[in-house]
């Protein structure tokens, strides 16, 4: 088996610890490992695969070694001046900040869903938004029988999602402190607002799902509409899903499509109160579906409760899946 020389930009903080972790637990095959971090953080070590590792400081000579595979989450102005430069020297960059994302020649990959389009990278290859994510992983298998009209996202997203310093705004909270991260306290609360309002009244985490959304399933005329809402759980995110499709379905065969589809674990039980929940999902790579039910107020609807690990599958996860892509082409 080839192996490869593999960095993670970004390699102390949460996400880029998860990044290690799930490289050993899918035995990614490494030869040399690169960890980097900001000037603060380098020095500092991290244990991969049993061995220490000095964290080396991000600069702009960090890619002249050879490296093929960069794993990248260190902020988006960071992507936007350190990726280019990996890129110009055959790294190839998997990014999962917002910096690429929306652009043209970027791919912007969920594995399960378009995995095609990462053959026509171009030196870096965006990781969706953590929301984005779980949402298409269990709206492609439907998309594809029934052809979708329109989408209403509402999601119910963890402190985890906005990194550590989220995770200090809610254990302070319960404390009775004041908030940091948050313009309101998170702490027995939820907030309807995930990053900053644009002009048009909605954030830029609901234009994030609406425009990821398009790109990925590589659809433009999809209707979608989304509210998202930071509420007091540290880790998973929880969406409610509403779809109107093109044509009727059959609610027995829906369910056995999101069964067998890729990625999805199907919990949709409610006489036994069995659905999926964030407290589950923790720790687990899969998408949960459940509560699925007829929307009855529109032809061809459906609701669905979908369910994650924001900082596994909705980030490190979906980025290392890419980069098994890159070593399987």
């Amino acid at each position: 088996m080839n192996k490869y020389d593999v960095a993670v930009v970004g390699a102390t903080g949460m996400v880029g610890r998860m990044f290690l972790k799930v490289l050993e637990e899918k035995q990614f095959p490494i030869n040399n490992f690169y960890a980097f971090a900001s000037s603060k953080s380098a020095g500092s070590k991290v244990t991969f695969n049993g061995k220490e590792y000095v964290v080396l400081e991000l600069n702009e000579n960090s890619f002249d070694r050879h490296i093929d595979i960069a794993l990248f989450s260190a902020g988006g102005e960071t992507s936007k001046k350190y990726s280019p430069i990996a890129a110009s020297k055959g790294v190839v960059v998997i990014d999962n900040s917002s910096a690429f994302r929306m652009d043209e020649d970027v791919p912007l990959i969920v594995p399960e869903v378009n995995p095609q389009a990462a053959k026509g990278h171009k030196g870096i290859i965006a990781n969706p938004n953590c929301s984005t994510i779980q949402a298409v992983v269990a709206l492609k298998p439907l998309y594809d029988k029934y052809g979708i009209k329109r989408i209403v996202y509402s999601t119910y997203q963890a402190v985890s999602g906005t990194g550590v310093k989220g995770v200090t705004d809610l254990e302070e909270g319960i404390k009775g402190n004041a908030p940091k991260a948050y313009p309101h306290p998170i702490a027995y609360n939820c907030l309807p607002q995930i990053d900053t309002f644009l002009e048009n009244g909605y954030t830029k985490e609901e234009m994030k799902m609406i425009n990821e959304t398009q790109k990925i399933l590589d659809d433009q005329t999809l209707r979608i509409t989304a509210t998202t809402v930071r509420v007091p759980v540290y880790s998973g995110h929880s969406e409610s899903i509403n779809v109107e499709f093109e044509k009727d379905f059959d609610i027995d065969e829906l369910k056995q499509i999101l069964e067998n589809g890729p990625g999805i674990i199907l919990q949709d039980d409610p006489a036994n109160n069995v659905y999926p929940l964030a407290i589950n999902a923790a720790g687990k790579n899969e998408v949960f579906v459940g509560r699925i039910r007829r929307d009855y107020s529109v032809e061809y609807g459906i609701n669905l409760w979908v369910v994650a690990d924001n900082v596994r599958k909705g980030a490190a996860t979906n980025a290392v899946q890419i980069a098994e892509l890159l070593i399987r082409a």
